[in-house]
C-alpha cells in the first residue's frame, strides 16, 4: 500500500458503506478475486461525483460492474454511464449485476478492445473513470481527452503500482518493466499537458485527477 496499512483501516472504518448490493457485489468481488476498486478511491470518487454531478460519465475497464453500479448509484438519477470492457468472461458479470441493480437503461456495456472502441465514440464526457490495463493508459490518452468535455474530470487508478513507480526500472522485474515505463509516461504527460490540471494522489494504489481547461488537441 502507498500510504501505511494502520492509517489506511482507520480512513476505511470511517466510511459509512455503499448499498447493500453494492456490498454484496464487493464481496463476490473479493471471493473471486475480481480486482475492484479499494474502499478508500471508493469514498474519494463518491466525493468527486458529489462536487461535480456529471451528466455523462465514461468508464474505460468495467470488470464486473461495481465502480459503474457505484458511480450509478451516487451520480444525479439522470445521468448515463458508458463503460467499455473487453474480458468475455467478466462481461455476462457485469450484465447480470447491471439487471440486478436495475440499472441496465442507465448504463451501456460496449464490449471490446477499447483502443478501438473510444476512436469510434463521439461526443464528450463530464467524468471519465480510467481503471483499465496500466499499460495501455498512455495509448488510450488521446482519445480520452478528446472525449473529455472542458472542465471535466478525468480519473486514473492504480498509477503508482503499490509504490514501484518511484523505483528504477532495472528495480522492478523485467516482466513489469513495460508497464512501469508507460505508466511513468502517462503520470509525465498528465502532469505537464497544457490543458489538463493533474494531481497525483497516493490513494488507495495511487490515482491522478485531472481537469480539463483547454481544446480538444493532444
Amino acid at each position: 500500500m502507498i500510504a501505511g496499512e494502520r492509517t489506511t483501516a482507520y480512513i476505511n472504518s470511517l466510511d459509512m458503506g455503499n448499498t447493500e448490493l453494492l456490498n454484496q457485489i464487493e464481496k463476490e468481488a473479493l471471493e473471486t478475486y475480481v480486482p475492484i476498486i479499494r474502499r478508500e478511491t471508493q469514498s474519494f470518487l463518491k466525493t468527486l461525483l458529489a462536487a461535480q454531478k456529471p451528466k455523462v460519465i465514461l468508464e474505460v475497464g468495467t470488470a464486473i460492474g461495481f465502480s459503474a453500479l457505484l458511480m450509478a448509484e451516487y451520480s444525479p438519477s439522470d445521468t448515463r454511464i458508458t463503460t467499455i470492457e473487453k474480458y468475455e468472461k467478466r462481461i455476462p458479470i457485469a450484465k447480470e449485476n447491471f439487471r440486478r441493480a436495475g440499472r441496465e437503461d442507465q448504463i451501456t456495456l460496449l464490449e471490446g478492445d477499447a483502443a478501438e472502441i473510444l476512436k469510434g465514440l463521439t461526443g464528450s464526457y463530464d467524468f471519465i473513470f480510467m481503471d483499465a490495463a496500466k499499460g495501455q493508459y498512455i495509448h488510450f490518452l488521446p482519445d480520452v481527452f478528446r472525449l473529455l468535455a472542458p472542465g471535466g474530470i478525468l480519473l486514473s487508478d492504480n498509477v503508482l503500482q503499490d509504490g514501484d513507480i518511484i523505483e528504477s526500472r532495472f528495480a522492478v522485474e523485467r516482466r513489469d518493466r513495460t508497464i512501469h515505463s508507460r505508466m511513468r509516461e502517462y503520470l509525465y504527460t498528465l502532469t505537464h499537458h497544457p490543458e489538463l490540471t493533474t494531481s497525483v494522489l497516493p490513494l488507495g494504489d495511487g490515482v491522478t485527477v485531472s481537469v480539463k481547461q483547454g481544446n480538444d488537441s493532444v
